[in-house]
């Protein structure tokens, strides 16, 4: 319970999980029924890169800062630096050009949703919560809880929307987060088996991810796309090398969806061209 996303808000990874949120829940607003978005790990909304946190690490200038500069992006990521402009312009009245906030998941969604949907929210971390809890008071379509995802994922799925999106993005701060979160899908799905599930990974060597992925492959059932961008050699030790995201229950042509800007997104972000993107259906 010590990890704080301050340190590590509008990072490459972090502009890739939002940009392929946007694209789910884009996709899932296609139709007019409403949605249930859960996020296990919510975080604090949205963090300062003025704070200490953000300025000892300044990972956000490896993300957000390289593509905030960049001309004439694809349609998806205008998209998402339009959330990234209005969390500036409601706090501080600033334009993404004097960029100073970076939303955390719940404030890309906020942005999206509509009345007749709801958002679930779950964190841990007590000033994390508090921070949050402030950002949404009096928004009546979201209700937050201070309480382990996990337990979120029991508590309230299935959801009364009988549509959702449940964002699964952990800190990794526990050995084999990944392996327990492989061996409590079946249950989670056997709970609510039509949801669309999003599960952000990182990247720290090949071989724990291609476990990741049997894993995925031997214990669920339903079709599982799994997208992924790196920046540095996946053999470096010494990096946190890219992240992905595995996807159950896609929508309909997700993976071309992805495909119009992960090459974008890579060549913005990579380090000298190393690292790689890929789309590949899992399952």
């Amino acid at each position: 319970m010590n990890y704080r996303h301050g340190y590590h808000a509008g990072s490459f990874t972090d502009a890739f999980k939002h940009v392929i949120l946007v694209s789910l829940i884009k996709s899932l607003l296609h139709k007019d029924t409403a949605i249930c978005y859960l996020d296990t790990h919510a975080g604090a909304g949205y963090y300062d890169l003025l704070a200490e946190a953000a300025q000892k690490s300044k990972e956000f200038e490896t993300g957000i800062a390289k593509i905030a500069h960049e001309k004439d992006p694809p349609s998806l990521i205008k998209q998402y630096l339009s959330c990234v402009q209005r969390i500036n312009t409601r706090l501080s009245g600033s334009t993404i050009s004097s960029l100073r906030y970076y939303p955390g998941s719940p404030s890309i969604m906020r942005y999206f949703l509509r009345a007749q949907d709801h958002m679930i929210l779950t964190e841990l971390h007590p000033q994390e919560y508090q921070v949050l809890k402030s950002d949404f008071a009096g928004n009546k379509h979201t209700s937050i809880h201070l309480l382990d995802g996990y337990q979120g994922l029991k508590a309230f799925l299935p959801p009364k929307e009988r549509r959702g999106l449940i964002l699964i993005d952990p800190p990794y701060e526990r050995p084999n987060e990944l392996a327990y979160i492989t061996s409590i899908l079946p249950s989670v799905l056997k709970r609510f088996a039509t949801g669309v599930y999003a599960i952000w990974y990182p990247i720290k060597d090949r071989p724990t991810i291609d476990h990741f992925w049997r894993a995925l492959r031997e214990n669920i059932k339903q079709p599982t796309l799994v997208t992924e961008l790196s920046i540095y050699p996946e053999n470096s030790p010494l990096h946190l090398n890219g992240c992905g995201m595995a996807i159950i229950n896609p929508p309909w042509q997700l993976d071309k969806q992805i495909l119009d800007y992960l090459p974008w997104l890579w060549k913005v972000l990579s380090i000298h061209k190393q690292g790689q993107y890929q789309v590949l259906q899992l399952n």
